[in-house]
């Protein structure tokens, strides 16, 4: 079940990509303070908030050993399990306090740290998923086996968009997408959902460029979704305007370390989590940004040969869900900050401040490396 010997079989090439990544959260973090007018980029770098994320990054770094040395073919027996306590942690939220006015976080009393379960949730999917594909075998093309998988995506999808949280919720939409492609899922579903995607990706597209006006949808609009998210697909916003200025102002090669003069005092929301990639791009310019995308590349390559090396169904269908997990959230963060998609708060993994989403990055990361290490296996 759980066996060191396996970390002499690791893919070693993931190892600096993911130390590359928590250095430029830990350079970026540093730059930025939560508190309003405050100042911490005076030649620190042990700030508050760079000491509490190392300690989520060691806390990270212990789950990604523990996961790449653990059997994930164990993962078979304890799925409904997991997908019942993630079910249960989803439910529980709505008899909590609300924190910042919605139900995302379980705050942990004593050590004063807030858990996300939704984040977590992501990943369970992808583990049910494949579970419930691989049992189906040659049967998932019937009706049935449709409807049951779509329902595991479903539920989890709409308790987290009561929280609200339409951002994560979303992020489910792709990843059952390429877990149902690589399950071999009736044709006429994935040819549906992908219609679906390619449709509300271009309707976003018009309003973004311009041609369908923002205002005149919202009579429309609003009788699907709240008020609040429906403002977010506006490209006015002070959000969409500051990301886009703070990434113009770092130019080629940017202005330092610790010298952002806009991000730095302020006029960008959220430096240190939802905006880190303008952040880090006003600071390093568009050099930095390519080596932060090419690092990502690099993550998400390796991750997707784990898909192709991978030695039985259940392996490569978890492999190809956390790879498309993964490629997610970097491609909707960087295009969220870069005005190609509404601003939704989904994080940068690896980069962004937070302790859940480092957490779950980890344990994915971990799983792959266990898969990898054991495809020669029969």
């Amino acid at each position: 079940m759980w066996n060191a010997c396996y970390l002499k079989r690791l893919d070693f090439r993931v190892i600096p990509v993911i130390v590359s990544l928590m250095i430029i959260s830990l350079l970026v973090i540093s730059s930025y303070s939560p508190v309003a007018n405050a100042d911490y980029r005076e030649e620190q770098f042990w700030t508050p908030l760079v000491r509490t994320q190392l300690q989520w990054f060691a806390i990270g770094s212990v789950l990604y050993i523990i996961c790449a040395c653990f059997d994930y073919n164990k993962l078979r027996e304890w799925t409904w399990i997991l997908y019942f306590l993630m079910l249960l942690a989803l439910i529980g939220l709505f008899f909590t306090d609300s924190i910042q006015r919605v139900h995302r976080w379980y705050r942990i009393p004593f050590i004063n740290i807030s858990f996300q379960p939704s984040e977590q949730a992501k990943f369970i999917v992808v583990i049910t998923l494949s579970w419930f594909l691989e049992k189906q075998g040659q049967l998932t093309s019937n009706w049935g086996v449709v409807f049951c998988a779509l329902a595991i995506v479903a539920i989890p999808f709409f308790l987290i968009l009561k929280q609200p949280d339409l951002g994560t919720a979303l992020v489910l939409f792709p990843i059952s997408l390429g877990m149902f492609y690589f399950g071999n899922l009736r044709r006429s579903v994935i040819k549906w959902m992908s219609l679906i995607a390619g449709c509300a990706l271009m309707l976003i597209a018009l309003i973004f460029l311009g041609i369908l006006p923002h205002e005149t949808l919202r009579p429309y609009a609003t009788k699907v979704v709240k008020e609040y998210q429906f403002d977010r697909l506006d490209p006015n916003t002070h959000h969409q305007k500051a990301a886009a200025t703070a990434i113009a102002l770092g130019g080629i090669a940017g202005t330092g370390w610790h010298k952002s003069d806009y991000s730095g005092k302020g006029w960008l929301p959220y430096p240190y989590t939802d905006s880190v990639f303008p952040a880090f791009g006003e600071e390093f310019g568009m050099i930095g940004l390519l080596i932060l995308m090419m690092l990502y590349y690099a993550l998400i390559y390796f991750s997707f040969q784990v898909t192709a090396v991978a030695k039985d169904p259940f392996g490569r269908l978890l492999a190809a869900g956390v790879t498309v997990y993964l490629a997610t959230h970097v491609l909707m963060n960087s295009s969220m900050m870069c005005g190609f998609f509404p601003i939704t708060g989904e994080p940068l993994i690896l980069v962004t401040y937070g302790g859940s989403s480092i957490m779950s990055t980890m344990i994915a990361l971990g799983i792959l490396q266990s898969i990898y290490s054991r495809r020669f296996m029969f």
